[in-house]
């Protein structure tokens, strides 16, 4: 089973996102998983043209010739996709969204319609499972709303929201503690889904847990 990660911060490896990331990741890896991060802010991704040769001239291929060739493979031989980014106004990171345009060439030219939502049939059934991983630098639960309706698209497995997301690189150590155990939630997540394709109602929970109350966070920010 392999799990990869597709990071949308412009942080790349030091980013608050990526320390969920690492954590979901070294789970799936203690349930024998293979496991990759891609930083996409790293890689030569140009925007989507709206050609549409992808379905007409070269079906399944893209006429650049850039890293998303190579990406495109990683995901399509991916067991679990996930998709992570910090909420950059409102939603995810412009590197994350130009990726996930860039994936056009995976489906079809043609209509389908589920329950009153239309949409463009995939050019093969998707066999991956995805994963939704976000933080917020702000409190409050309200800021992922909009990344919420853009991942349903994708019907994830799972779904990661933190607020609060500055302090998943605190060096305080009463701050430490807390996170810690945060991420001993988000690991064993990891660990549930290579190993069981799911990850139990207590995990989630636990996932949720706060990390500090909103007035000593907006202290703590200085702001």
């Amino acid at each position: 089973m392999k799990f990869t990660v597709f990071n949308g911060s412009p942080a790349a490896a030091n980013s608050s996102t990526q320390v969920i990331a690492e954590a979901f990741l070294r789970g799936a890896q203690r349930a024998g998983a293979e496991t990759e991060t891609i930083f996409l802010i790293e890689k030569n991704i140009a925007h989507c043209k709206g050609c549409f040769a992808c379905w007409f001239r070269t079906p399944g291929k893209c006429v650049m010739q850039d890293d998303m060739t190579a990406l495109l493979e990683k995901y399509n031989t991916s067991d679990v996709v996930c998709f992570a980014t910090p909420v950059y106004t409102w939603n995810m990171t412009a590197a994350l969204k130009n990726f996930a345009d860039r994936l056009v060439p995976l489906k079809s030219p043609k209509i389908v319609q589920k329950q009153g939502d239309f949409d463009l049939a995939d050019s093969k059934p998707k066999t991956q499972k995805f994963v939704a991983i976000s933080n917020c630098g702000f409190p409050g639960d309200n800021n992922f709303e909009v990344m919420k309706a853009a991942f349903a698209c994708c019907a994830p497995v799972l779904e990661i929201y933190r607020n609060c997301g500055k302090l998943l690189r605190s060096k305080r150590e009463d701050v430490r503690l807390v996170v810690a155990q945060y991420l001993d939630a988000v690991e064993q997540a990891g660990f549930e889904l290579a190993s069981t394709g799911s990850v139990t109602a207590q995990t989630k929970q636990r996932m949720e847990m706060p990390l500090m109350s909103v007035p000593d966070y907006v202290k703590y920010l200085g702001m």
